[in-house]
């Protein structure tokens, strides 16, 4: 997906309804949603996957942003080879990374305690369940940081890659 595809799936997805009352975004953060997970040595796999599906630039810009960021550990446990397959190919990296954000801001406060579905750039929706203990994605992946805030949106970091289904 090139930038004016991103972008423009932003914007549908913006303008779509949505499964999740939103709260007013509070712009917190100094540094973009890149430079924020640059800087943390355990979402260094994650920057590499950014930079090789070419969405630096994209993630960098003006939003509200929500990025479910997956740590180092989350990639080394998928299956052997997945991670070099999607690596070498940059469609299905894309897919994967676009399936992790959100146009529209969720901080923890918007998610705790509630039930539902989060509209993905990718197309798709991830399925939130945060009504008991923490907050999980898809049933199976668990929000072990909430709350890190960018100048273009939030991020919350999770134990587990997110596949599109």
């Amino acid at each position: 997906m090139d930038r004016r595809n991103f972008i423009t799936a932003t914007a549908a997805f913006a303008a779509a309804p949505l499964a999740l009352s939103l709260p007013a975004r509070a712009v917190t953060g100094s540094q973009t949603i890149v430079e924020l997970a640059a800087a943390t040595p355990d979402l260094s796999t994650l920057v590499t996957a950014v930079q090789a599906a070419g969405l630096v630039e994209t993630l960098s810009s003006r939003g509200n942003f929500t990025v479910f960021a997956p740590t180092n550990a989350a990639f080394a446990a998928l299956p052997p080879g997945t991670l070099d397959g999607l690596l070498a190919d940059t469609d299905a990296l894309t897919n994967v990374l676009t399936y992790h954000v959100s146009a529209d801001y969720y901080p923890a406060s918007a998610l705790l305690g509630q039930r539902g579905r989060i509209p993905t750039v990718q197309g798709g929706f991830i399925n939130l369940d945060a009504r008991g203990s923490g907050v999980h994605l898809n049933r199976n992946v668990a929000v072990t940081t909430p709350d890190v805030f960018a100048s273009n949106g939030v991020v919350h970091i999770i134990d587990g890659v997110l596949l599109p289904h």
